[in-house]
């Protein structure tokens, strides 16, 4: 049975029709990748599905024992709520259930009441039935995942991508038939939009979902739907699958054309040389020809056209010499020297809050390092594309916000090699209409697109970019690769699209969240490799662990090359090791046995786990680090 039906759904705001006359519908199980650029509507047909909003025209019919969650792109929260307490609310009969738990334990705790003891007894069984003990755990697993570590803060001291991700947080534990997500991979790292692409496979949940990233888009879905021109076209199969039977569709297309073009040539020069026929013939004839001249149009792929310049750049670029920053007691990078080069192509990842940003700010000056200096060079010109938007002015136009940074640029391409607003706002797509219109009117991915446009604007020679894809469509996003293949000066990106930092870097600097910065040659996918053989390489050394420790333990004395710290520390885990590990076993029996019944010490007993999980990791990296001392 359906999940859900739109019937001749239409939408219109002040700018005219976004669509008319869309319908679709999805089954259980189907992935739906909603595609199509900027502004075209993507976002208000989500809302539409999820009922929001109200279509002008047409209607959404549910099924009704369908369940469904909208991640919003802006979602909103009590901002007194903590952040676990809000994630947990995805499944409210379970949590409201943990927390009467809660509630009547602390009463029997001052006074013993038997009814009381006996309503613990029955949420016992009803939280127990419902797998309700591991909630808490589950959610802050999901959160852990998508970079949230501290769950016990309030939602409302959260940035605007954090509280997406406590957000997206929320949706996966609810498990509903269907997910409709909003750009859910905005504001992750690289490594939380793998988790998440590998969670949203592996579940049975059906998809609604709107993303710019290609991959991700690639990997999770089954059918894609394009909006453009008002109208609603669908794509069986993934997203490579849609590309390659949308080439077929328009070359099928332009064919026509083509062939329509030589009737009309005909039929023209027939209609010139003033054939003398009966009048209502001819007028038949003439009918015919102009509905004919409709169909000569053939599809013309909207393609955002860049034509920017590169100015000259000396020896010095950008001279970063032993700098360091910490920020809220957290160290970010330290002792880190970067010597910029002409046609440098550097991607920067890392978890959330490692530095990334940081390290831009530092490189474009925006921010003072606490250690070593930033030096540049004076033909540097340095074009900064920040992931916030607080440069523009809602009070001015489209066109007047561009002219904020010159009237026209100078390409040193060709004829046309003098750009004017104008032509540059036609290039990315901007319709004549809207360059009048004020910025606060545009969408979110609009105006995005209208800051990329004022840094190229620019002409840079240094450009860095931050989170560049975020809210970009797809087309946007084909254009500025295809610039940055032509572009020769220095690029250093953020970015968690692996298709963009496949396309675009030469080198990868992984940034850990504790002050260290690797440096990968090639782009994500090479580092992807790399680190795929550390993680084997690593798996091998935990495995020969209990192999090696009986050999450790025939020799007596000291090791051989170990100072007597080193000596004593690798004595200590080797004695340790163990006990964590049947400490583990202890806690985990303990927890699947079914005889702690009471809320707060299984909630104890799961934080217990976790904490020793970890000891166990930290413990058997140093272990092994100093055992490859011992074997020179």
């Amino acid at each position: 049975m359906p999940i859900f039906a739109c019937n001749n759904l239409s939408k219109a705001y002040d700018r005219g029709p976004l669509f008319e006359g869309v319908s679709f519908g999805m089954e259980p199980g189907d992935r739906v990748g909603l595609i199509g650029r900027n502004g075209i509507g993507k976002t208000t047909l989500l809302k539409l599905v999820a009922g929001t909003e109200e279509p002008d025209e047409g209607s959404v019919v549910f099924n009704n024992d369908a369940r469904f969650e909208y991640l919003h792109q802006l979602p909103v929260f009590d901002s007194n709520e903590i952040i676990i307490d809000a994630v947990m609310k995805a499944k409210p009969k379970v949590y409201n259930s943990l927390e009467e738990h809660t509630r009547l334990c602390a009463l029997l705790e001052q006074e013993f009441d038997d009814t009381l003891s006996e309503k613990v007894q029955d949420l016992n069984r009803e939280i127990e039935d419902a797998g309700g003990w591991a909630l808490e755990r589950e959610a802050e697993k999901i959160l852990h995942k998508l970079g949230i570590t501290d769950i016990n803060q309030s939602v409302g001291s959260l940035s605007g991508g954090l509280k997406k991700r406590v957000a997206l947080s929320k949706a996966l534990l609810s498990a509903p038939d269907l997910l409709i997500l909003d750009e859910p991979t905005n504001h992750l790292d690289v490594d939380s939009v793998q988790w998440l692409q590998d969670r949203l496979q592996a579940a049975g949940t059906s998809l609604l979902i709107v993303t710019h990233d290609r991959y991700f888009l690639d990997a999770v879905s089954t059918r894609i739907i394009e909006l453009d021109q008002n109208k609603l076209y669908s794509f069986p199969g993934n997203y490579q699958t849609y590309l390659e039977r949308k080439e077929l569709l328009v070359e099928a297309q332009n064919s026509e054309a083509n062939r329509a073009r030589v009737k009309l040539r005909t039929e023209l020069a027939w209609l010139q040389r003033g054939a003398r026929a009966r009048r209502t013939k001819q007028r038949s004839r003439i009918d015919w020809i102009s509905e004919l001249s409709k169909q000569t149009t053939g599809v013309e792929e909207k393609k955002i056209k860049i034509e920017l310049g590169s100015s000259f750049m000396g020896s010095r670029i950008i001279d970063a010499h032993n700098i360091s920053k910490t920020i809220g007691g957290k160290l970010l990078f330290d002792d880190y020297t970067y010597l910029a080069r002409p046609g440098d192509r550097i991607g920067i990842i890392g978890p959330n809050g490692s530095g990334k940003s940081s390290m831009l700010n530092v490189l474009s000056g925006k921010l003072k390092t606490d250690t070593g200096a930033v030096k540049f060079g004076p033909t540097s010109k340095i074009g900064y594309f920040r992931q916030d938007n607080d440069e523009l002015n809602p009070n001015l136009s489209v066109i007047g916000s561009l002219k904020e940074i010159a009237e026209y640029i100078d390409t040193g391409i060709g004829r046309d090699r003098y750009l004017t607003t104008k032509d540059l706002l036609n290039k990315f797509l901007f319709p004549s209409r809207q360059h009048s219109s004020l910025v606060g009117t545009l969408s979110g991915g609009e105006k995005r697109r209208l800051m990329l446009l004022r840094v190229l604007m620019a002409n840079p020679n240094v450009l860095l970019l931050d989170e560049p894809t975020n809210d970009l469509d797809i087309q946007t996003l084909n254009s500025l690769e295809s610039y940055l293949d032509d572009f020769y000066g220095v690029l250093i990106v953020v970015s968690h699209d692996r298709a963009f930092l496949d396309r675009c870097v030469g080198i990868v600097k992984a940034f850990d969240g504790k002050g260290n910065v690797k440096e990968y040659p090639g782009n994500y996918s090479f580092y992807l490799e790399k680190k795929e053989s550390e993680a084997k390489e690593l798996s091998k050394q935990k495995a020969a662990i209990k192999v090696a420790k009986p050999q450790r333990e025939k020799k007596k004395g000291p090791l051989k090359k170990l100072s007597y710290k080193d000596q004593r520390e690798f004595d200590r885990l080797e004695k340790e090791i163990p006990e964590s590990e049947a400490e583990k076993s202890r806690i985990e029996d303990l927890m699947n046995s079914g005889k702690i019944i009471d809320y707060a010490e299984l909630d104890k007993l799961s934080k217990d786990l976790s904490a020793i999980e970890e000891k166990i990791d930290e413990d058997l990296m140093i272990w092994m680090e100093l055992s490859d001392k011992t074997e020179g």
